[in-house]
C-alpha cells in the first residue's frame, strides 16, 4: 500500500514531440552511430573550453553565465601521422546539460545515468572559492561536463540515443518540444520486496554518507595543510630578513629562507591537484541520486503489480460470494441485498458475465505488469553490475593517485628540510 509520498517535479524540455521512448534509442538515422556500439569508436568527443558571457533571461535581465563548447569529429578522420579534421563545434549552457540528464532519466529509467558535475562548489575548504564564475572552478566543471559526454558516449544503450545525438551535433534542438515530467513519486510500503533492490538503496546510502564524510574530512585536512606550507612562507621571511643583519650566517639564512619560501608557493599546485581527486569522489558522490532513482523506478513497478494483485483477487472474491451467495465481509452492496430483496436470475447472471470478464482483464494486466518488472529488474540489474565494476576501478585508481601524491609531497618536504638543514650546518 502507498505511504507517505513525496511530491517530486522533474521536467525536460527536449527532443521532438513524435519521439517516444523506444524510438529515442533505436531510431538512429546518422551512420556514425551504430546499434550495439559505443559512440566514442565513430566519434572524438571534447568540451574544448569554456567562455563567460553576458546576456538577457527569460525576465529580460541581465545576468552573466557560462557556456562550453563541444568539439566533435569522426574518429576515422585522424589518421596516424596525420593531420585531424576541422571537429564540429557547437556552444551549450549548464542547464542544456540538466535538460539532457532529465531526458536520459527519464526516458530509461532502469539504467544509472551519469551525473553532472557540481553546479556550485561543495566540500571546498575555506581557502578556496565558491564562486560558480571562478576560472578555476569553471575549469574543472568544463572537465567534468567532458567526462560526463564521454561516460554516456561509452555507455552501451545511453550511446545510440538519438536527442544525446543531437545534443552532440546539432546548435538547435529539433523543432517541438516533448515535455517529460515525473510527478507524484510516492514512497511505498510492499508486502514482498524485492530484497536486491532494498540493498542497492541501502548501498548507495552508505556510499552516498562515506564519499560525503571522505570530502568533508578532506576539506579539513587541506585547511590544515595550507596553514602549515603558510607558517614555512613565514619562516622564508624572517630567515631572509635575519641574513641581512648577520655577516657569517648571512648566506645560509638567506638559502634556507629561499627553500622555505619555495616550499610555502607550492601549496596552491598541491591542492589544486588535490581538488582533481576530489572531484572524483564526488562524481561518485552525485551517482548515488542516480541509483536511487532507479531503485525508486523499481519500487513504482513493484506497487503498480501489487495494486493489479489485489485487484484482481477482490473480483475473484465478487465472483465466489456471487456463486455461493455467501457474503465474506461488509459490503454496500451485501446490505443492499438485504434491505430491499434479492437480486433476480438474469441480474445476477448479468453481474457474473461482467465479473467474468473484468477477471480476464485482470489476469491479462497481472501477467503484463508481471513481464514488466522481470524485464526491469533485468535489464537494470545489467547496468548496476556495469556501474559497480566501473566505480570500483575509477574510484581504486584515484585513491591510489591520491595516495602517491601524497607520498611524493611529503618526500619533497622531507627535501625541503634536509635542504635547509645543510644551509643551517655550513653556517
Amino acid at each position: 500500500m502507498m505511504a507517505d509520498s513525496e511530491s517530486i517535479e522533474e521536467v525536460a524540455v527536449i527532443g521532438n514531440t513524435d519521439i517516444t521512448p523506444t524510438e529515442a534509442e533505436n531510431n538512429i538515422v546518422n551512420t556514425m552511430v551504430e546499434r550495439g556500439t559505443s559512440l566514442l569508436k565513430k566519434m572524438e568527443i571534447s568540451v574544448a573550453e569554456a567562455e563567460k558571457r553576458t546576456g538577457k533571461n527569460t525576465v529580460n535581465m541581465q545576468e552573466t553565465y557560462t557556456v562550453y563548447l563541444i568539439e566533435t569529429r569522426p574518429a576515422e578522420s585522424v589518421s596516424e601521422g596525420g593531420t585531424p579534421a576541422t571537429p564540429d563545434t557547437l556552444w551549450r549552457r549548464y542547464s542544456e546539460f540538466e535538460l539532457l540528464r532529465t531526458y536520459l532519466l527519464v526516458t530509461y529509467p532502469y539504467i544509472i545515468v551519469p551525473p553532472l558535475p557540481e553546479k556550485r562548489a561543495e566540500f571546498v575548504w575555506h581557502k578556496l572559492s565558491a564562486d560558480n564564475l571562478d576560472p578555476d572552478f569553471v575549469e574543472r566543471r568544463r572537465v567534468g561536463l567532458e567526462n560526463f559526454l564521454l561516460r554516456v558516449a561509452s555507455h552501451p544503450v545511453l550511446s545510440n540515443d538519438k536527442i544525446f545525438f543531437l545534443f552532440l551535433t546539432e546548435v538547435k534542438m529539433p523543432s517541438g518540444a516533448m515535455i517529460i515530467s515525473i510527478t507524484n513519486m510516492f514512497v511505498f510500503l510492499f508486502k514482498n520486496p524485492d530484497k536486491r533492490f532494498t540493498d542497492l538503496k541501502q548501498y548507495s546510502d552508505e556510499l552516498n554518507t562515506v564519499i560525503s564524510q571522505l570530502l568533508r574530512a578532506r576539506a579539513k585536512v587541506a585547511d590544515r595543510l595550507y596553514g602549515v606550507y603558510k607558517v614555512h612562507g613565514n619562516y622564508g621571511r624572517v630567515f631572509s630578513e635575519w641574513s641581512a643583519i648577520e655577516k657569517e650566517m648571512g648566506d645560509g639564512l638567506q638559502s634556507a629562507g629561499h627553500h622555505m619560501d619555495t616550499y610555502a608557493a607550492s601549496i596552491d599546485d598541491i591542492l589544486e591537484e588535490e581538488e582533481h581527486y576530489a572531484d572524483q569522489l564526488k562524481e561518485y558522490f552525485f551517482y548515488t541520486d542516480a541509483v536511487r532513482a532507479v531503485c525508486r523506478k523499481h519500487e513504482l513497478i513493484q506497487y503498480e503489480l501489487e495494486l493489479a494483485a489485489q485487484d484482481l483477487a477482490y473480483k475473484k472474491q465478487q465472483k465466489e460470494e456471487l456463486v455461493t451467495g455467501t457474503v465474506r465481509v461488509f459490503s454496500l452492496k451485501g446490505m443492499t441485498s438485504k434491505l430491499f430483496g434479492q437480486e433476480s436470475q438474469e441480474q445476477r447472471e448479468s453481474r457474473l458475465t461482467a465479473l467474468e470478464q473484468n477477471i480476464q482483464e485482470g489476469e491479462a494486466a497481472l501477467k503484463q505488469k508481471n513481464a514488466e518488472c522481470r524485464e526491469f529488474v533485468q535489464t537494470a540489474w545489467e547496468d548496476i553490475e556495469r556501474f559497480k565494476e566501473q566505480k570500483n576501478k575509477d574510484l581504486h585508481e584515484a585513491l591510489i593517485s591520491y595516495a602517491i601524491m601524497q607520498i611524493s609531497m611529503c618526500k619533497k618536504g622531507i627535501q625541503v628540510w634536509s635542504n635547509a638543514k645543510e644551509c643551517f650546518n655550513k653556517m
